[in-house]
């Protein structure tokens, strides 16, 4: 859906860090449209610009750990 957004993020990730290191970043085609300090007022000001599900933020920080997670189950496969 955003996969646009997310492929200029990651090809970028490294030039990115350094204007927008530990921001929030808001992301539309193959462009950085806003930055903010957190995660809540991109979405606040992202959303009340542009239609939900247009844009993508994405938090601005070296490696992986910003887009990706870790989920631990209970799950035992036997």
């Amino acid at each position: 859906m955003l996969d646009k957004e997310f492929s200029y993020y990651l090809d970028h990730q490294n030039e990115l860090l350094k204007t927008y290191s530990n921001r929030f970043l808001v992301i539309i085609g193959e462009k950085v449209v806003a930055d903010y300090g957190s995660m809540a007022e991109a979405y606040a000001k992202a959303s009340s610009k542009y239609e939900l599900g247009t844009f993508l933020i994405q938090e601005c920080t070296p490696g992986e750990e910003a887009y990706t997670q870790t989920f631990h189950s209970m799950v035992a496969f036997g």
